[in-house]
């Protein structure tokens, strides 16, 4: 779950360049583009606007917020809120800032919802197949359940309504399988504080927000890479999408390496698909594509009934499609699609 190395291979922006570089002669609307490099990844945001003077000064603010959050929550800047709390938070409680506290608030209550699927405390486990990937050290079960010892989401107590704490001297939090969605979903609260209604952001291509629709269309078309000559295009308008995916396997021959760890094994999960969740928000599809991957499509089947609005896709290195829907709205158009299994999650 480290955020540096969560990426997707599998998700391409149709509309957010090509299809987009068009201007309505009607509404006489530009396409402003901007982007800026925070969390490892870059952020861009493309959106239609009669001045577009004043809405490149729009985007430079609100891709301003990826950069601030980018301080409180990596892993990686020693300087960084999250590594100061990674150092100090079992000695004592730690007051944090409001960003930090709600993500990790609704970081634990996901893993409590998932039954520990998602857990935010992987980070020193993350950390040690990294190394094992990069050739650094072997793999080893003793280190490996040493590590474990301390990983786990109840080993950190929240009090509100700006206190962190952990019960475990090792315990450690990595908010690599949360963090972009929810500064994707600060670039939008920002976007729409300033009067900007109709825009597509994007972070790294792993989690997407589309905000109403563009000119001449009703969503925001995003599509979906998938193996052979089956195609899929995702519309987004007012809701988000991200895409979780395994890393490749390691030049040294581990099978187990991998930067998506599944907490209870202790290991990077095994699996050659990739996932693709919808959401209303960029917290939500951010969180919900790493947990479904680790659950599976049966299993995020329950795990997604009482959640309307929601939508996920497998794709499997064949190509072959799984689909869960739960909500009414048509999100997800398919053509070519081989053995497709469609599944109708029950409210």
């Amino acid at each position: 779950m480290g955020r540096s190395m969560r990426w997707s291979r599998s998700l391409l922006l149709r509309s957010m360049l090509a299809a987009v570089l068009s201007v309505s002669a009607m509404s006489q609307t530009t396409l402003v583009h901007r982007q800026r490099y925070a969390m490892g990844t870059v952020f861009e945001i493309a959106v239609y606007d009669p001045s577009p003077g004043r809405a490149s000064a729009i985007l430079d603010e609100a891709l301003q917020e990826a950069v601030r959050l980018d301080r409180i929550m990596s892993n990686y800047q020693a300087e960084s809120e999250l590594s100061h709390l990674n150092q100090s938070a079992y000695a004592r409680p730690q007051v944090v800032s409001p960003d930090l506290y709600q993500v990790i608030e609704v970081s634990l209550a996901y893993s409590r919802r998932s039954g520990g699927q998602f857990d935010i405390t992987v980070a020193p486990l993350v950390n040690y197949w990294k190394s094992v990937m990069r050739g650094e050290r072997a793999a080893s079960e003793s280190d490996e359940a040493k590590l474990r010892a301390c990983v786990g989401y109840k080993n950190i107590v929240l009090t509100a309504p700006n206190l962190v704490a952990f019960r475990c001297a090792s315990t450690q939090i990595d908010l690599g399988a949360i963090g972009k969605g929810y500064a994707v979903d600060r670039i939008v609260n920002s976007l729409r504080q300033h009067g900007i209604n109709n825009a597509l952001v994007n972070a790294g291509g792993s989690t997407l927000y589309g905000m109403g629709h563009p000119p001449g269309d009703a969503a925001w078309r995003v599509n979906l890479k998938v193996p052979g000559a089956s195609q899929a295009e995702v519309l987004l308008s007012d809701n988000s999408l991200s895409t979780s995916e395994q890393s490749p396997r390691s030049l040294i021959g581990d099978r187990r390496t991998g930067h998506i760890i599944d907490p209870r094994s202790g290991e990077p999960v095994h699996t050659t698909a990739s996932v693709s969740v919808l959401a209303r928000t960029g917290t939500d599809s951010d969180a919900l594509s790493t947990t479904a991957l680790l659950l599976g499509p049966e299993r995020t089947k329950q795990f997604l009934a009482d959640a309307a609005g929601t939508g996920a896709v497998w794709i499997s290195s064949t190509g072959e499609m799984k689909i869960i829907s739960n909500t009414q709205q048509k999100w997800l158009l398919q053509t070519n699609v081989r053995d497709p299994l469609h599944q109708k999650a029950q409210k």
